[in-house]
């Protein structure tokens, strides 16, 4: 079985069992989080689309850990101006493995 949530402002497809890296949600590590935004779920041939959501599809998932992703660098210049920034970025994380689908 499969569904498709919405998270973070981010659509993802997953199945029990999966690991996944979603937008930072303010849980300890080991605690467990629903989520109640399904948009579609399916197994097999047998799929139902939600308008907007599944009525009553919930999707279960177990914190793993928080943390923050590798530095990027954002360069900007203007040429000719001798103007130019350097600014590092870490993108905050949770990591969950998903549980249980219910649907």
């Amino acid at each position: 079985m499969y569904a498709v949530i919405v998270t973070g402002g981010k659509q993802y497809k997953v199945s029990e069992g999966d690991t996944l890296f979603i937008e930072k949600l303010d849980v300890e590590e080991g605690t467990e989080v629903t989520f109640d935004n399904v948009l579609l779920t399916g197994e097999g041939d047998d799929v139902t689309i939600g308008a907007p959501t599944v009525e009553g599809a919930t999707v279960t998932a177990k914190v793993v850990k928080n943390g923050k992703a590798k530095k990027i660098y954002v360069f900007k210049m203007k040429r000719k101006k001798n103007e130019r920034k350097k600014r590092g970025h870490r993108q905050p994380y949770t990591k969950v493995e998903i549980v249980k689908i219910n649907a």
